[in-house]
């Protein structure tokens, strides 16, 4: 290892890195400071909830805002609980069919010959361009047109196309040697037995983040229950936190209840990013290189 690479990547804490520390603590310690309001908002009385001037931190911590969310939501007529189940459950089918649907055809565009196979991944790449608003109609035909309007699926089948996914994944199955699978082949392994025992293992790092990605979207969704869904109980939980003002007929009176309801929205995500940090970084890092 040469002397300047010792000197940036110390095995140990090195004296020299005392200037990255100046710089990223004070950023790191910024960029938190929405989380730890959101944690402190929620826990907030009324009176620190309409101090002047505003309080960031809470003084005096109580559960009242979680107690009186899960009250109103029984004498709405259907329980948050419902809502929190919608969501677990559309989010979980997105996530699994998602990451499969990604890798096997991320597989297929990566290593197998087929006409069509450019064209296809440049419409993949078009599709990166174009928000969620500008193909609510095209999306909302389609789920006329297949009969799934106010069911499950209506919440499903319009986020398991994620462009950013398979185009990260595609990167990473372009790294796997060719030489492993024609081995592989040679040994007798079917397509199928490529994909589940080498393909899906070298891109592990890169289906974590799809999977992450996936659940954030999902997870954060209010498209499908504004626009595909009419029934309340089939509706998910940010759609409810969204209309929870205008629902209890009340804006100031709701303010606690709201922040609660957003604190439960917001703990997967960071839960879940915490626990995969390290593989999200991982494909982030390699996913340029060949």
């Amino acid at each position: 290892m040469s002397a300047k690479s010792t000197m940036f990547n110390p095995k140990r804490y090195h004296k020299s890195q005392i200037t990255f520390h100046f710089i990223l603590l004070p950023l790191s310690i910024f960029m938190s400071l929405p989380i730890v309001y959101i944690i402190n908002d929620a826990f907030k009385p009324f009176t620190e909830l309409f101090a002047f001037p505003p309080r960031f931190l809470v003084r005096k911590p109580t559960f009242e805002n979680f107690r009186l969310l899960f009250s109103f939501s029984q004498e709405s007529g259907i329980p948050i609980s419902r809502y929190v189940f919608n969501s677990v459950i559309t989010t979980g089918v997105v996530v699994i069919l998602t990451v499969f649907l990604c890798s096997i055809t991320a597989f297929a565009l990566s290593k197998m010959e087929f006409s069509g196979r450019k064209t296809l991944f440049k419409i993949n790449t078009y599709a990166l361009m174009f928000v969620p608003i500008a193909v609510a109609i095209p999306r909302y035909l389609i789920i006329v047109e297949l009969g799934v309007y106010n069911t499950y699926l209506a919440h499903i089948i319009p986020l398991l196309a994620l462009p950013v996914g398979l185009f990260l994944v595609k990167q990473f199955t372009d790294q796997v040697p060719n030489e492993l699978i024609e081995a592989a082949v040679v040994d007798g392994a079917t397509n199928w037995e490529v994909y589940w025992k080498i393909i899906l293992p070298l891109t592990k790092s890169a289906l974590v983040t799809v999977a992450f990605l996936s659940f954030q979207i999902s997870w954060m969704s209010i498209e499908s229950s504004n626009i595909y869904v009419d029934q309340e109980a089939l509706r998910t939980l940010p759609f409810y936190l969204q209309t929870l003002s205008q629902t209890s007929g009340n804006i100031v009176a709701s303010r606690g209840i709201t922040a609660a309801g957003w604190l439960i929205m917001f703990l997967p995500n960071l839960i879940i990013f915490f626990v995969l940090q390290s593989k999200v970084m991982e494909s982030m890092a390699q996913s340029g290189i060949k």
